[in-house]
């Protein structure tokens, strides 16, 4: 089997296995998180903390302990398990899941557990058995606010592989093209540069389309997903995202397109249309353009992500946007800003209730944007916060604001 696990590679042969310095630098730092919190363990169980910690996302159990000892209780696949930790550098012991009612023994502790992200009925199966009563969710969220310069360098090959997936957008639009004909060329542009296939999410109902096309008045339709942006969707099974509307000339097309690299989430929206864009419609792009300045300075000057959001709400309303930011009523939503990393709906958030600053490697995608009845508008961009202050790691000014077919 060992031999088989070498076709487990990227496009061009290259050893995507998350590295075994990273996987030690961060159980180092949880197990200090751990002991700073009087806990004794953390057990991690789900999937995208168990690759952030673990190298992969087997059906495992990673155990880290405030004392620095590490153990992956593996029930499939565990050839797998080996290999994604790094083989015989795994900075954790790979072992099969023993039976249930000697795990309590074999572990030697009560340790914490991930309450905030893991369903019901599975968590209280393993809280009931092993006494289980401490929540470190939050621990663990905290500790991934905060990127690595490798997890920097994943999101950065993915801000060139989305700067491609315009290109396709661009290639194959134009007057009477439909919404779902561009996002699946810019889709087939990431699939081929390995995007897995889900945008991961932390809120329930944790999905999300990684291409948002709307076109026109499809640009004003809201959704159950909380952005500013919903869009028909193909049917109301898949109620969110690009359907079947048609691009008219001079009408405004959003072009909100996420890309994973490796599991790296960047996010980044622009403008298209066919002709070019009406005078209200360009007006509007351009005061989204000062909003989104106004909370970058902020974030930029260590400042509160919710005087952030203070800060560019104000501006907006101020520009007569108070109405139509981030949506219509009932349907706004409150935030200019969202944190990323493995998922897209990570913290902090530019919104009320983060008093505090995206701190110093924090990566936020920045999306201020108006939508009306006849079609929405706006900029988007993923971010990072480092020691000079905030810097872009998607396009920026390199890709125009407005493209025109």
């Amino acid at each position: 089997m060992e031999g088989e696990l070498t076709t487990l590679v990227g496009p061009e042969g290259e050893d995507w296995r998350v590295p075994v310095s990273e996987l030690e630098s961060r159980q180092s730092e949880l197990a200090s998180r751990l002991a700073e919190q009087g806990l004794d363990a953390a057990l991690i169980q789900n999937p995208v903390d168990l690759y952030y910690y673990a190298g992969g996302r087997q059906n495992a159990s990673l155990l880290v302990t405030a004392d620095g000892d590490s153990r992956l209780f593996v029930r499939r696949s565990i050839s797998r398990a080996k290999h994604e930790s790094g083989g015989d550098d795994s900075p954790h012991t790979v072992e099969s899941f023993p039976r249930m009612a000697a795990f309590a023994e074999e572990i030697g502790c009560i340790p914490s557990m991930q309450f905030g992200v893991l369903p019901h009925s599975f968590a209280n199966r393993f809280a009931s058995k092993l006494d289980i009563i401490h929540d470190c969710t939050e621990i663990i969220h905290s500790q991934r606010e905060v990127k690595s310069a490798w997890e920097l360098e994943m999101m950065a090959d993915a801000a060139e592989v989305q700067a491609a997936m315009f290109e396709a957008v661009y290639a194959v639009g134009g007057e009477g093209v439909t919404e779902i004909e561009l996002v699946a060329a810019a889709e087939a542009v990431s699939r081929a540069a390995g995007f897995g296939g889900n945008v991961q999410m932390r809120r329930f109902p944790l999905q999300c389309d990684r291409g948002v096309i709307v076109a026109g008045r499809a640009g004003g339709i809201p959704s159950f997903f909380d952005s500013a942006i919903g869009g028909t969707g193909p049917h109301p099974m898949a109620s969110m995202g690009s359907g079947f509307t048609k691009i008219k000339a001079n009408e405004p097309v959003l072009v909100d397109l996420v890309h994973l690299h490796r599991g790296y989430v960047v996010d980044a929206t622009r403008m298209f249309v066919a002709g070019s864009l009406p005078p209200v419609w360009q007006e509007r792009l351009e005061d989204m353009i000062t909003v989104k300045e106004e909370v970058v300075d902020v974030l930029d000057q260590g400042l509160d992500c919710s005087q952030a959001w203070r800060k560019g709400l104000a501006l907006a309303e101020e520009l007569g946007h108070g109405n139509n930011l981030m949506g219509m009523a009932p349907d706004q939503s409150r935030f200019l800003g969202h944190s990323v990393g493995l998922q897209l709906d990570e913290t902090p958030v530019v919104a009320e209730g983060f008093d505090r600053p995206l701190p110093i490697g924090g990566t936020m995608a920045i999306e201020p944007k108006v939508v009306h009845s006849n079609g929405s508008i706006g900029s988007e961009d993923t971010w990072v916060r480092d020691d000079q202050g905030m810097r872009p790691i998607t396009a920026d000014g390199a890709i125009p604001w407005v493209t025109e077919w």
